[in-house]
């Protein structure tokens, strides 16, 4: 389980990354690594092969990023690395079955972030045979960051800057969308995003809108959209529309029709969420700490 700071905040320790060493899942790397950067965490990258042996530099970069970054010298060594408060460890799982193997690390191993490229075709990550993403995080019950193939997101892979201005979040009576407000403005103070908007969208009637706690976060605002129409394609409109740079949704594993993480919900959010989507089991430890 985490632990929290002086403030009461969860801290993240443990980032896990699965890689096919893809374009796409070198978005979601600079995503895991500016993650890890900014919690001072350990960042686990995993990739599932049958085939042969891979080698250290076969996996990204770490060192030569954070150098294109400006935050190490050129020819760094893994020592520099360290004394920027991170731990980076690669890992290859040698298995047929993907998600059995990443599933069974993560019934082993302590993870506070998973970070997924995602095809949105499939709901799945590109280099694998069946859907893992989805079945990775229904397991999992850590936050999970899902980027889209063909997103770029709010990091930078040029200069690891972050461009993180219009979030949106989902709020219904079920589940909660408390937890996903907590970690939105979370997200916003700890990358130090100076200026925003955080968008609550409700499909409903205007009485039915939850009451909630809105944090105040420095230079951001808050506003709130009550709409009508289909669940799913009203939140996926609204994203396109505002330009969202994120989502952040809570997520029910047993029930509600905001489910990112189960069944046809699941599918038909990933396949047309026009930007990054952070998900938020409502029974995971941010949850527990609202």
């Amino acid at each position: 389980m985490s632990e929290v700071d002086t403030t009461g905040l969860p801290i993240l320790q443990q980032i896990f990354h699965p890689s096919d060493f893809t374009p796409a899942s070198d978005v979601a790397f600079v995503h895991a690594l500016k993650a890890a950067l900014v919690a001072k965490a350990e960042l686990t990258i995993l990739h599932v092969s049958p085939k042969h042996e891979l080698e250290w530099m076969e996996f990204p970069g770490v060192r030569s990023t954070l150098e294109r970054w400006g935050l190490l010298p050129k020819n760094s060594s893994q020592r520099d690395v360290l004394k920027l408060g991170i731990n980076i460890k690669k890992v290859q799982a040698k298995h047929d079955d993907p998600v059995e193997s990443v599933t069974g690390y993560l019934n082993t191993h302590n993870t506070d972030l998973i970070v997924l490229a995602i095809d949105q075709q499939k709901a799945r990550v590109q280099w694998l045979s069946q859907s893992i993403g989805v079945p990775i995080a229904r397991k999992a019950r850590q936050m999970t960051l899902f980027l889209p193939k063909g997103v770029e997101g709010f990091v930078s892979a040029r200069d690891g800057s972050v461009s993180l201005k219009k979030i949106l979040i989902p709020v219904a009576e079920t589940p909660e969308a408390q937890p996903a407000i907590q970690a939105a403005a979370r997200m916003a103070t700890r990358l130090h995003c100076p200026a925003g908007v955080f968008t609550l969208i409700h499909v409903g009637e205007k009485a039915s809108m939850p009451q909630l706690q809105l944090p105040n976060v420095s230079g951001w605002n808050w506003t709130t959209e009550i709409r009508t129409g289909d669940v799913i394609d009203v939140i996926s409109e609204t994203a396109a529309e505002i330009k969202a740079d994120l989502i952040v949704l809570t997520t029910d594993g047993r029930n509600g029709f905001l489910d990112a993480l189960r069944g046809s919900h699941s599918e038909r959010i990933l396949q047309k969420t026009p930007c990054p989507l952070l998900a938020i089991p409502a029974g995971g430890f941010i949850a527990s700490i609202v």
